[in-house]
């Protein structure tokens, strides 16, 4: 679904999801997710927003959004969106992490928990990843 800025919150749902700035060349410039995107859409066009949020909105074109079930799913597909696309104002979480697993070293005469985001073939066992 796509909105202009003139009509920024027509149709848009009190519904968790990720939204999605761009340009007008349509360039993705923001992600972002809610739990209500109306209402965290809305925010961005309040007199008191922060300097940031200001040159956001400045360059912004359009908004797209995506529903979810839940804000946990809106937070994973946020997160794939930006390590995917890499936006400029998403500077915060442009890198090159996976997601944690867990490992227990069974191989080891007294095994041991340990965090790691690296499944390798050692004998272990691997638990997630966890996001």
């Amino acid at each position: 679904m796509q909105k202009t800025v003139n009509d920024y919150t027509v149709d848009i749902p009190h519904l968790p999801g990720v939204y999605i700035m761009r340009d007008s060349a349509a360039n993705i410039i923001y992600i972002g997710k809610a739990k209500d995107l109306k209402n965290r859409i809305s925010s961005y066009f309040h007199s008191d927003t922060d300097s940031k949020a200001f040159s956001i909105i400045s360059a912004m074109k359009t908004i797209n959004y995506i529903l979810c079930s839940s804000e946990r799913e809106a937070f994973l597909v946020e997160r794939q969106l930006i390590k995917k696309v890499q936006p400029y104002f998403n500077a915060m979480w442009k890198d090159d992490k996976t997601y944690p697993y867990i490992k227990l070293t069974v191989a080891e005469d007294f095994p041991r928990l340990v965090m790691t985001r690296k499944v390798i073939k050692d004998g272990s066992l691997y638990f997630g990843p966890y996001p």
